[in-house]
């Protein structure tokens, strides 16, 4: 029989991303309308180990609905990977009285909390919260769309740019395993070209895309680079390579780093994270465990873990097709 749940610790680990604070605020209010405790832990599973804990109530969640990053931190462990700091971690858990953890994070959170479910038989619950959406078992995730927001509104601006001065720009946006940010900003921002880590380009047919373009009477470009894509050389070198064998084109590179994962998170990034929040406590106390939570046609869905640990999200490639076709 299973044991009551009567306090659930949440936590926030791997890379921020815009509604994570949306997605605790959920837990804890769901927790406080069901009458179940709940403890954050800083830093996330760092902070299980050293037991760095914060009780987490109705009121002391209140307007952080749309700040961004995490109010508990986040971090990627190294001493959970070993036996010792999980065991150090399961004790802290014991004398908290903590019955349940949901995790907010990717692949390398979830991946952490099946192991450490299976050695102690702690349920965990999982909440998606990445900006790259590359998590298995949910059309988004948490800070995807915000993430996407930012990058149309930077290239926006760099559009002007180029056409102002004639110029080619290379920008580079974040997802070193995968191109969702990368094709779905491109195709939103009108790129000519756009690279991901999907979908190798020989360089010879950027090169012949861009002469095509140029062909056609565009005097500027906007090529929009996954940090991930499979070109063999990094932004810089492509731009100096494409600078070589175009001399008519001037050639500038922006790289928009962790401008990507700040800022405060997009109304849909603030619902979803929501859902997830109440949907994780109430998988929880229906006796549900060591799932994630997702979203597909807009029905929250559940997924075991151990599924989500060893299968990738698959980019939809239909979207290359489109945008060679749009950038005519």
């Amino acid at each position: 029989m299973q044991k009551q749940i009567k306090k659930i610790g949440v936590m926030t680990s791997g890379g921020d991303a815009p509604g994570m604070n949306a997605a605790i605020r959920a837990v804890v209010r769901a927790c406080a309308y069901y009458k179940v405790k709940c403890i954050g832990y800083y830093r996330g599973y760092d902070g299980i180990i050293e037991n760095d804990t914060i009780e987490l109530t109705s009121r002391n969640v209140k307007n952080i609905i749309n700040k961004g990053g995490t109010i508990l931190k986040s971090a990627r462990s190294k001493a959970f990977r070993t036996a010792i700091g999980r065991k150090k971690a399961f004790d802290n858990l014991v004398s908290e009285n903590v019955d349940a953890l949901v995790l907010i994070g990717g692949d390398g959170t979830f991946t952490g909390g099946a192991l450490f479910s299976k050695e102690y038989n702690v349920p965990v619950i999982g909440i998606p919260g990445t900006i790259d959406n590359d998590i298995f078992g949910t059309q988004f995730t948490i800070g995807y769309d915000t993430a996407l927001n930012t990058v149309i509104e930077a290239v926006d601006k760099i559009r002007d740019t180029a056409s102002s001065h004639d110029r080619l720009f290379f920008v580079e946006v974040m997802g070193r395993d995968a191109g969702f940010i990368a094709l779905n900003a491109g195709v939103g921002a009108g790129a000519e070209e756009i690279l991901i880590p999907e979908e190798e380009l020989p360089v010879a047919q950027l090169i012949e895309s861009l002469k095509r373009s140029k062909r056609n009477g565009k005097t500027s470009s906007i090529v929009i680079v996954s940090e991930g894509d499979k070109t063999g050389k990094n932004v810089f070198e492509l731009a100096d390579y494409v600078k070589k064998n175009m001399e008519n084109y001037s050639t500038r590179v922006t790289v928009l780093g962790h401008l990507q994962r700040g800022g405060s998170p997009s109304c849909f990034d603030r619902v979803l994270a929501s859902r997830f929040g109440v949907k994780a406590v109430e998988v929880l106390l229906n006796g549900e465990q060591n799932v994630m939570v997702g979203i597909r046609n807009n029905v929250i869905v559940t997924t075991p873990i151990v599924e989500i640990t060893k299968c990738k999200n698959s980019i939809n490639t239909e979207l290359l097709r489109i945008s060679d076709i749009l950038s005519i």
